[in-house]
C-alpha cells in the first residue's frame, strides 16, 4: 500500500471509526490530528505546528458572522418576538386545508430569514404549535412533519451559521453561498405548503376544518403582520440586501443584522437584562461548540495535504475516466449516506479536504457545488434514524407522538428535498442566478 493511501486510511478511517463509536466531534478530530501531526509533520515539531494552526484557525476573521447570526435568533426567542411573529402569520392565513400546518411552514420560513439555528427553530415551533395542532385533532404525522422540514430549510435561507462555516472551511465565497441558498430555500417552503394543502384535500381526516383564523377581520387581522412580521422580515432585507449589493461584507452584514434585531427588541420594550443575558449565554454555548470543532477541522485538512493523501485521492478519482457529472453525483450520494450516521459538521470535516481539490481540479462552479452540499446537509437533518431534527422533535413532542409517527411524517419532505437536489443538479441557475447578481 502506498504511503498516501496509508495516511488516508489512518486519518479518514480513524476519524470515521471514532465518530461511529460515539466520541464527540471535536475530540475525534483533535485526537486524529495529534497522531497525524506526530507521524507526518515531524514529531514534536509537528505538534508545535498543530498548536499554531489550531490557534490561527479559530481567530480567522471570516468566522465572525457565526456568533452574530446565532445571536439574532437567540434574541428573537428570548424576548418573545418569535411568538408575536407566529401570531401575525396565523391571523393572516385562513380557510386553507391544514391551516395550522401551513402556518408552521410560513412562520418557520420567516424564522429562517432571521435566525441562524435550525434546532432552535424546530424546538420553538414544536413546543408552541405541536400541542395546539394535536389538541385540535391534527394527525401526528401532519403536525410534526412540517415543523421538522421547515427547521431544516433554516440552513438554506440566510442568515445561517452552518453556511458561513461551510464557506470558511471550503474556501467558497461566503456571501455568494449565503445568497445562493435563498431561492432553493423558498422553493422548498412553497413545495411544503403545496404538499400540505394537497394531502389534506385528498385525506381530510388528517386535519379537521379549522375556522379559528376567521375570527379576525379587517385591521385586526392585518395589525400583527404590520406590527411584528414585517418589521422582523426587514432585518432579512437589511442582511441580504447589503450582501447582494456588495455594500457590506458577510461579517458587517451579520453585525448589522444583530444590531437591527437588538434595536427592534428595544423598540418593542422587550429587551430586558434577563433576555439579553440568556441570549448571550446561548450564543456563547453554540458558538463555542462550533469554534472548538473548527479548531480540529483546519489542521485535519493540512495533515491530509502534507501526507500526500489529498493529492493521491484526487488523482485516483479524476483518473477513473468518469464524467464531471458522475463525479459530482457520487459526491452527493456519499454526503446523503453520511447524513444518515453523522452530524453536519462531521460531514464537512470528513469530506471537504477531499471534495474541494476535486472541485478545483475539474473547474466546477464552487457556489453551485456549495449549495448542493447545503441541501445534502439539510437532508441529513431529516434522515432517519439519527437525524438531529427528528431527535429534537422527539424531545419536545408529547408521549402520544411516537418515533414511528415522526419517521413517517418526515418521508414526503425528504422526497421533496431530494427532488430539489436533482433540480439544482440539472438546472444550476437555481443556485447561481442570485449570486451572479453580486458579481
Amino acid at each position: 500500500m502506498s504511503s498516501w493511501a496509508l495516511a488516508a486510511w489512518l486519518m479518514l478511517g480513524g476519524s470515521t471509526v471514532l465518530l461511529f463509536i460515539g466520541m464527540p466531534v471535536a475530540l475525534t478530530f483533535i485526537t486524529v490530528n495529534i497522531v497525524g501531526a506526530w507521524l507526518y509533520m515531524g514529531g514534536e515539531a509537528g505538534l508545535m505546528q498543530l498548536a499554531r494552526s489550531s490557534v490561527s484557525s479559530v481567530t480567522a476573521f471570516s468566522l465572525t458572522p457565526i456568533p452574530l447570526f446565532v445571536l439574532m435568533g437567540e434574541v428573537l426567542f428570548h424576548t418573545g418576538l418569535a411568538l408575536k411573529v407566529i401570531e401575525g402569520v396565523e391571523r393572516l392565513i385562513r380557510r386553507v386545508p391544514g391551516r395550522l400546518a401551513v402556518v408552521a411552514v410560513v412562520a418557520g420560513t420567516v424564522f429562517s430569514a432571521i435566525s441562524g439555528s435550525t434546532i432552535a427553530t424546530t424546538a420553538m415551533l414544536g413546543s408552541l404549535m405541536l400541542p395546539v395542532m394535536l389538541a385540535r385533532g391534527y394527525h401526528p404525522t401532519l403536525a410534526t412533519g412540517p415543523i421538522m422540514a421547515i427547521g431544516a430549510v433554516d440552513m438554506l435561507i440566510p442568515p445561517s451559521a452552518l453556511t458561513v462555516l461551510l464557506g470558511s472551511l471550503s474556501g467558497i465565497s461566503i456571501s455568494k453561498l449565503l445568497v445562493g441558498g435563498v431561492m432553493p430555500g423558498v422553493i422548498l417552503s412553497i413545495a411544503f405548503v403545496a404538499w400540505i394543502v394537497l394531502r389534506v384535500k385528498i385525506t381530510p381526516s388528517l386535519a379537521p376544518a379549522d375556522e379559528e383564523g376567521a375570527g379576525h377581520v379587517g385591521w385586526a387581522r392585518w395589525q400583527p403582520f404590520f406590527a411584528y412580521v414585517l418589521p422582523t422580515l426587514s432585518i432579512f432585507g437589511v442582511v441580504v440586501g447589503a450582501l447582494a449589493n456588495g455594500w457590506a461584507t458577510p461579517t458587517e452584514c451579520a453585525a448589522l443584522g444583530a444590531f437591527a434585531t437588538m434595536v427592534l427588541a428595544a423598540g418593542y420594550r422587550v429587551l430586558t437584562v434577563e433576555a439579553v443575558m440568556k441570549s448571550l449565554r446561548g450564543t456563547a454555548g453554540i458558538s463555542g461548540m462550533i469554534l472548538f470543532i473548527i479548531l480540529g477541522a483546519t489542521t485535519f485538512a493540512q495533515i491530509l495535504s502534507f501526507s500526500g493523501a489529498s493529492n493521491g485521492l484526487v488523482q485516483m478519482i479524476t483518473g477513473q475516466g468518469l464524467s464531471t457529472g458522475m463525479i459530482i453525483a457520487g459526491m452527493m450520494l456519499m454526503l446523503i449516506f453520511l447524513g444518515i450516521f453523522v452530524d453536519q459538521i462531521s460531514m464537512m470535516m470528513i469530506t471537504l479536504p477531499i471534495f474541494m481539490p476535486i472541485v478545483q481540479t475539474l473547474g466546477i462552479d464552487p457556489v453551485w457545488f456549495g449549495v448542493m452540499f447545503l441541501i445534502c446537509m439539510q437532508l441529513g437533518l431529516l434522515l432517519p434514524p439519527h437525524g438531529l431534527l427528528l431527535m429534537t422533535m422527539r424531545g419536545v413532542a408529547p408521549p402520544a407522538v411516537t418515533m414511528g409517527h415522526i419517521f413517517k411524517a418526515v418521508v414526503p419532505y425528504v422526497v421533496m428535498s431530494l427532488l430539489l437536489l436533482a433540480a439544482v443538479f440539472f438546472v444550476p441557475s437555481i443556485a447561481t442566478w442570485l449570486p451572479r447578481l453580486i458579481g
